[in-house]
């Protein structure tokens, strides 16, 4: 946890606390339905915590503001996200159902109360959100049409998609046509691990 206080100092006892907690929740579940690899599961709070915060490192969720969560798997960026923002309201969903059920269980267990997790596609949503975010779920091109309507019309300030992606990008950005500001994690974090990680960044329209 020493690694999200010295990228986030402003965390609170009772947020690092909820960290702490969910690497042991998640360690658990991981054992039964193997969300992460083992590797990763080493290096949980590197990897997967600390990833899912390089977001926070892009965007603050205004107080108020609402947030879908797509292909969340294991809850992933959507339950470290929740933490960061008590404020801030998440829905969570994905089409696999036991990996919803983990992420329920795991939100109840924590007790964030603003966090909703959901089976379902994006594209079957009906309701509007102020920020969509992912964690590489498939290439622009594909996911941005999921989720372009789901934007509130009169949104937040950078109301959008931030999806979490890795490597080289500028032949995935062309392909969609899309509009994109991409923020380089090796700005904030200083692991190997964050040489080729990115925020992409793609307006509501």
């Amino acid at each position: 946890m020493n690694l999200l206080q010295h990228y986030f100092p402003e965390l609170t006892p009772q947020q690092l606390q909820l960290f702490q907690e969910l690497e042991t929740e998640f360690r658990a579940t991981n054992e039964a339905i193997n969300l992460v690899s083992r590797t990763d599961m080493d290096n949980f709070v590197e990897r997967h915590l600390l990833h899912s915060l390089g977001i926070a490192k892009v965007i603050k969720f205004p107080k108020g503001s609402t947030v879908l969560d797509v292909g969340t798997g294991g809850g992933l960026p959507g339950l470290p996200l929740a933490i960061m923002f008590p404020e801030v309201h998440f829905h969570l969903v994905d089409s696999i159902g036991k990996k919803i059920r983990a992420v329920q269980f795991m939100a109840a267990a924590l007790g964030l109360h603003n966090v909703t997790a959901e089976q379902t596609r994006a594209e079957q949503l009906r309701t509007k959100y102020d920020y969509v975010v992912s964690r590489a779920v498939a290439r622009l091109a594909t996911f941005h049409p999921w989720i372009a309507h789901r934007f509130k019309p009169l949104g937040q300030p950078g109301s959008g998609l931030y999806y979490l992606k890795g490597g080289d990008l500028t032949e995935e950005i062309a392909e969609s046509g899309l509009k994109a500001k991409v923020t380089d994690l090796s700005d904030f974090f200083k692991e190997e691990f964050y040489e080729t990680k990115k925020v992409v960044f793609v307006p509501a329209k």
